[in-house]
C-alpha cells in the first residue's frame, strides 16, 4: 500500500470515531437518567400506598314510617246483576256491552203487549168498581133521612149502607189490581239498578226470559272507587299492637291508621292512594290470617275487578330507626350486621336490627348511634386492617346508567362483597 493510501485509511477511521464520540456520551447519559428513574421507583414503591375510598352513609335516627307490602286482589265497590222480573220475549237490546251506565238507564226491553193488557184491564174493573161506588154511596144517602123519618125500614138503610161499604172495598181492590198491572208492565222494560260499567250481554234478542225464574241479563260493576281485599298475618298485628303498647312504634297518622298504596305488576306504584276501611275480628283458623279492605279511587278506571296487586300498608312509625340501603347490610341465620368506618378509618362488622323493608332500604330499629357511618360500597377495596377513606355514597340512577351504557354492576357491588367483608 503506498503511504499516501494509508495515510488517506488513518484519516478516515480518526473521523469516525470522532463522530462515535457523541453518540456514546448520549447513550451513557440516557442510562444514568434511567438508572436514577428506576432507584427513585423502587423509592416511591417502598412507600404506603394511599387509603382506599369507600361510599358510606352517615346515620341520623329519626322517625321512619313502617311499610308492610302484603298481597291483595280488587273488586268492584258495587256489584249488581240485571235480571229479567217480567216473563217474555226479549226484544232489543239497547246498551252498548263494557259501557258506563247510569242508574235508570233502560237496558232491554221485553215484549210489553200482554202486560199492557193486563194493565187495561185493570184499569177497567176499577173504572167499574167505581161507579158502582158512587151509586151504592149515593143511595145510603138518600136512605139516611127517610129511615129517620120512618119512611122505610131500618132494614133496608142498613143494606144500602152495606153496599156503599162493599163498593169502596171493590174500588181498593181494582186500584191495587192496576197498581200491579203497572209494575209488571214496567218490569218490562229492564233498566240499570246502579251506575257502573256494564259487561257483556249473557243473552240475545228472541230469547225466552223470566220463565220460571228471574233470568240474568248482565252486570254492572261500580269500579269508581274500587275495593282491594288482602291478608295479614295474624302474628304480625299481634307484634304490630305489641310494639305500639310498649312505645316502640308509633301509630301512623291519617284515616283509620294506615294509608293504602298499590303496586301494580309491571307499572310501578299507583298514582292514587288509598283507605284503610276495615279489619276482620276473627283469624281464619284454616290460614292464621286476618282479613282487612281498603277503598281505591280509580276515576280513570285503570283498575279493573280480579286485579292482581301489592299492598303497601303503612300501619306506624319506628322511633329511633335509620333506612339503611339494602346492599350494606348482610343477613344471615345467625342475625343481621352493617360494616362500620370509625373515625380512625377502621372498618369493623356490628349486629343490627331489621324491622322491615321501605323501597330499596331496610329499616333498621337497633344496633346504631347518630353519626355513625355505615360502608354501602367498595367492600372488594378492603385490605386486611387497612384503613379506608369515607366519601358520600350516591345511589346509582338506573334509567340514567342505562341511557349511558354504564354498568351499575361495575360501581354498585353486589351484596356477596358485602358477606365476604364482613366474613373478615
Amino acid at each position: 500500500m503506498s503511504p499516501q493510501r494509508l495515510q488517506q485509511r488513518l484519516t478516515l477511521q480518526s473521523i469516525r470515531g470522532l463522530l462515535l464520540v457523541p453518540s456514546v456520551l448520549a447513550a451513557a447519559a440516557l442510562l444514568a437518567a434511567c438508572g436514577q428513574k428506576s432507584e427513585g421507583g423502587a423509592h416511591a414503591g417502598g412507600g404506603a400506598p394511599p387509603p382506599a375510598e369507600v361510599g358510606v352513609v352517615t346515620v341520623k335516627l329519626g322517625e321512619v314510617d313502617l311499610v308492610t307490602e302484603l298481597p291483595g286482589r280488587l273488586e268492584a265497590s258495587r256489584v249488581a246483576e240485571v235480571r229479567a222480573r217480567a216473563a217474555g220475549i226479549l226484544q232489543k237490546r239497547v246498551f252498548t256491552e263494557g259501557s258506563d251506565v247510569k242508574a235508570g238507564q233502560l237496558l232491554f226491553t221485553i215484549d210489553p203487549a200482554p202486560y199492557a193488557a193486563t194493565f187495561q184491564s185493570a184499569q177497567a174493573s176499577l173504572a167499574r168498581a167505581q161507579a158502582n161506588l158512587q151509586q151504592a154511596a149515593a143511595l145510603a144517602e138518600r136512605y139516611k133521612p127517610l129511615v129517620a123519618a120512618n119512611a122505610i125500614s131500618k132494614q133496608d138503610y142498613v143494606n144500602a149502607v152495606a153496599a156503599a161499604a162493599q163498593a169502596d172495598a171493590d174500588v181498593a181492590v181494582g186500584k191495587a189490581a192496576v197498581q200491579t198491572a203497572k209494575i209488571n208492565l214496567d218490569y218490562s222494560q229492564v233498566t240499570a239498578p246502579i251506575s257502573g260499567r256494564i259487561g257483556r250481554a249473557l243473552v240475545t234478542e228472541g230469547a225466552l226470559v223470566g220463565q220460571g225464574e228471574a233470568t240474568a241479563l248482565a252486570v254492572v260493576q261500580q269500579i269508581n272507587p274500587m275495593y282491594v281485599n288482602f291478608t295479614q298475618s295474624a302474628a304480625e298485628v299481634m307484634a304490630l299492637r305489641r310494639g305500639l303498647e310498649t312505645g316502640q312504634l308509633k301509630r301512623a297518622p291519617g284515616t283509620e291508621a294506615a294509608s293504602v298504596r298499590l303496586v301494580l305488576d309491571g307499572q310501578g306504584e299507583y298514582a292514587q292512594a288509598g283507605r284503610l276501611l276495615f279489619s276482620d275480628l276473627t283469624v281464619d283458623s284454616t290460614t292464621g290470617q286476618i282479613t282487612l279492605r281498603a277503598e281505591i279511587p280509580n276515576p280513570k278506571g285503570q283498575l279493573l275487578p280480579g286485579l292482581y296487586v301489592r299492598v303497601r300498608l303503612e300501619q306506624s312509625q319506628a322511633a329511633n330507626a335509620f333506612p339503611v340501603p339494602q346492599q350494606a347490610v348482610t343477613r344471615s341465620n345467625t342475625g343481621d350486621s352493617v360494616m362500620i368506618v370509625g373515625a380512625d378509618g377502621k372498618v369493623a362488622p356490628r349486629k343490627v336490627k331489621v324491622s322491615s323493608a321501605k323501597g330499596a332500604n331496610w329499616v333498621v330499629v337497633d344496633g346504631l348511634k347518630d353519626g355513625d357511618q355505615i360502608m354501602v360500597d367498595g367492600f372488594q377495596k378492603l385490605r386486611g386492617d387497612a384503613p379506608v377513606k369515607p366519601v358520600p355514597w350516591q345511589p346509582i340512577d338506573v334509567s340514567a346508567s342505562a341511557a349511558g351504557g354504564a354498568t351499575p354492576a361495575a360501581k354498585a357491588p353486589a351484596a356477596s362483597a358485602a358477606s365476604a367483608a364482613a366474613s373478615k
